[in-house]
């Protein structure tokens, strides 16, 4: 400011000493100086704004590129040009997983973190639900139908009741009346990588997948070579790589996960090609049945025998990643979430709290996991029936509880813990 001041009074002078008929080109020279330099400086200013209210998030090394949108401007560096490539699009089932006690949600894909940020949650006052759930509708831009028309850009409903994954804003505790408040780029990145049937996993502390074998997960019936086996293949690429196109990802924001194929010779032509749709399996200990839904549909459910059914389960969250020895198996993971700890007295210490932390943490959750699917007997016909609905993307959900009264129609299984 002060240069602009200089020239601004040499050019006052200058003006002033010159005869009467340069005075006129002396002044415009100079208004014209003066304005270059003002649109330099602004700018200038605008380009250091924007460096300072860059998100402040992390995306794993080589994905996701930053989706192009009309409010914010498109990243120049080398680096950027080279995240934004096809490859880049889920390899697998995504899972979202929120930490209460953390105020962090993370991504999950095939198993893998590859995003991590901050979010705001419910307050003391309006809490948060704990549980098990999923992607049940999408909106670009949505107001609330409870809080005054509060706006909601990029909203995930989980429930019908008001809970909801949207920008807002995170101010580092707990703000919200509920929902799940992410900030505005992190939430467009997620808005546009994920469907409906999305799983979406709430616990108080920071759980994350793990790999599980066990004799008593369902293995896939079809047959390496056959149609069977070569559509559900393609169904799970189909499924895990939808997000690749942006375009795809909108038109299809309020359609479940599926994929309608064609293998080549299995039917004539004209015939529509078949849908495959991953299936959700519920065990519920309290109600003693398995259940089962497709495309947010229910299929059928069955009585089950659990043994020593007065012990508790926990809840586990099982999601089939992809086939394995050429059909004959599939890669499962399972997220476990711990039962919530008994509260204690407003006077006791933190002394008292940490050993029974730490007692209650002693037992790892595989294990716990495992030893679930040892406790539950479903009959033979029914296991078969559902090998041969099995695909990727698939999920088996074990919990002492049963489901929420909110599960129905155009949802998957929807479980709150607390």
């Amino acid at each position: 400011m002060r240069c602009a001041e200089e020239t601004s009074k040499q050019c006052r002078e200058r003006t002033m000493s010159a005869p009467l008929s340069e005075r006129i080109n002396i002044g415009s020279i100079c208004a014209i100086t003066i304005a270059i330099f003002a649109i330099f400086m602004l700018s200038t200013g605008i380009a250091h704004a924007q460096f300072l209210f860059w998100p402040q998030y992390t995306f794993g090394p080589g994905h996701y590129a930053p989706f192009k949108h009309k409010h914010y401007h498109r990243q120049k560096n080398s680096e950027s040009a080279k995240n934004a490539r096809p490859e880049d699009a889920p390899k697998g089932p995504l899972q979202i997983i929120i930490s209460i006690a953390d105020q962090r949600v993370s991504l999950f894909d095939n198993g893998a973190l590859i995003a991590r940020a901050s979010v705001s949650t419910g307050t003391q006052g309006h809490p948060t639900p704990l549980g098990v759930f999923s992607v049940i509708s999408k909106q670009r831009w949505h107001r609330s139908n409870i809080y005054s028309a509060a706006p909601m850009p990029y909203m995930q409903r989980i429930t019908w009741s008001g809970i909801a994954l949207h920008a807002g804003v995170v101010p580092g505790h707990p703000a919200s009346h509920g929902c799940i408040r992410l900030k505005n780029d992190f939430a467009i990145r997620l808005w546009h990588l994920t469907k409906r049937g999305t799983r979406v996993i709430i616990a108080h502390d920071d759980v994350q997948p793990v790999e599980i074998t066990n004799p008593h997960l369902f293995k896939p019936k079809a047959v390496s070579g056959s149609p069977e086996f070569q559509t559900a293949t393609v169904a799970g690429k189909s499924i895990s790589t939808a997000a690749a196109t942006h375009g795809s990802l909108e038109s299809n924001a309020e359609t479940p996960e599926a994929a309608s194929l064609q293998v080549p010779g299995s039917a004539p032509a004209g015939v529509a090609p078949k849908k495959i749709v991953p299936i959700s399996l519920f065990v519920s200990r309290k109600l003693s049945k398995l259940f089962v839904r497709q495309g947010f549909s229910p299929l059928f459910d069955v009585p089950v025998k659990i043994e020593n059914p007065e012990e508790p389960l926990g809840t586990h969250v099982f999601t089939a990643m992809e086939f394995q020895n050429e059909g004959a198996a599939i890669r499962w993971n399972v997220v476990s979430i711990p039962q919530e700890f008994p509260r204690m007295s407003v006077g006791a210490t933190k002394e008292r709290e940490a050993p029974a932390k730490q007692t209650a943490l002693s037992v790892p959750l595989l294990d716990k996991a495992n030893a679930a699917l040892d406790r539950i007997d479903i009959p033979q016909d029914t296991v078969e029936r559902i090998s041969e609905l099995l695909t990727p993307a698939s999920s088996l959900i074990i919990s002492d509880n049963e489901f929420s009264h909110e599960t129905g129609k155009d949802t998957d299984f929807i479980v709150v813990t607390h």
